[in-house]
């Protein structure tokens, strides 16, 4: 048989969250410190990630047309270099094979 399943709290869990994303140190390193596997560390951190896409923190909820404005000027920017990068290697290509 296996081993019995450790249960954790939210406490421990959202602790091995934070230390993950400010330590700076791997997440192998912080699993084996706090005793737990890395599939499981990974599994919090990929809740805790889902759980802020779907609802932001209400500070970083005012910010969010602000950066939808920015990063649709972004793209916009993007798609033009993208087009006048196709257009230079037409170009080259062009007087490649002159």
């Amino acid at each position: 048989m296996g081993k019995p399943q450790r249960r954790f709290g939210k406490e421990f869990e959202a602790e091995a969250v934070r230390l993950v994303e400010t330590s700076g140190r791997t997440q192998r390193e912080i699993a084996e410190d706090l005793g737990i596997g890395l599939s499981t560390l990974r599994r919090w951190l990929e809740t805790h990630r889902d759980k802020e896409l779907e609802a932001p923190p209400p500070d970083r909820q005012e910010d969010l047309p602000a950066e939808l404005k920015r990063l649709r000027r972004e793209n916009e920017i993007l798609r033009q270099e993208r087009e006048i990068l196709k257009r230079a290697a037409t170009f080259f290509a062009k007087e490649g094979s002159r």
